[in-house]
């Protein structure tokens, strides 16, 4: 006997959030919600802002990268992308300093992605622009999920294993790579496991004997050492 299945369905972004600040911005500012998105990102977040203040203007979200303690700003856009979008994030960075760049949208332009993609290029290797496409799927008439797809990002992977090892002459040691293997599995196993342990984890292994996971506070964290 053949299983049936369900079918996916794409579901309209505007359906489910009308406004952009009052809805969107919102639903992403909770905890639950954007670990989904830096999930994707790899990264780690805490003290996040809804709506803080840029001079004349406001950022959508503002927040804090757990390990390297570095800000982050998030841009929505619920809407295709645009100059006027382009030019905001850049005076948001501007305002805040900030070092992780970003951009939420529902769809994007090859002119856009390739701007992102050149910023990544030139820009020093402490500033990093994520270009991330949004979009809403259900299964017959099952509740919509939402999906981050990454379309452009810096070479992550390579970034930080070059600031692990800077201290370093030469290539990691091979104590090193096994320490950053342990970390990677056990990431792995714990995002694998879901709701078993009810932690979900973004940071990226380094290479060294600990592994620090925060849980919502920015008053305590878990530190693991191997």
């Amino acid at each position: 006997m053949t299983k049936k299945l369900g079918s996916l369905k794409k579901v309209d972004l505007r359906s489910v959030w009308g406004h952009e600040a009052l809805d969107f911005t919102r639903w992403l500012a909770q905890e639950e919600n954007i670990n989904e998105l830096c999930q994707e990102l790899d990264i780690e977040i805490e003290n996040i802002k809804p709506e803080e203040s840029a001079g004349r203007y406001s950022v959508d979200i503002l927040a804090v990268e757990v390990d390297s303690n570095k800000k982050v700003i998030i841009e929505n856009q619920l809407e295709s992308t645009d100059h006027k979008h382009l030019g905001q994030i850049l005076t948001y960075a501007s305002a805040h300093d900030a070092s992780i760049i970003v951009w939420v949208v529902r769809d994007y332009t090859e002119e856009h992605k390739q701007a992102i993609d050149w910023f990544n290029r030139h820009m020093p290797e402490q500033i990093s622009f994520f270009l991330v496409k949004i979009e809403l799927w259900q299964i017959g008439q099952s509740e919509p999920a939402p999906k981050f797809n990454i379309i452009s990002q810096p070479n992550y992977w390579a970034k930080t294993l070059r600031s692990a090892t800077s201290q370093e002459k030469g290539n990691p040691s091979e104590l090193k790579l096994q320490q950053q293997k342990f970390w990677q599995s056990f990431k792995d196993y714990v995002n694998k496991s879901g709701n078993q342990f009810g932690i979900s984890l973004g940071k990226t292994p380094r290479p060294q004997h600990w592994y620090e996971i925060s849980y919502g506070t920015s008053k305590a964290l878990i530190s693991l050492t191997f």
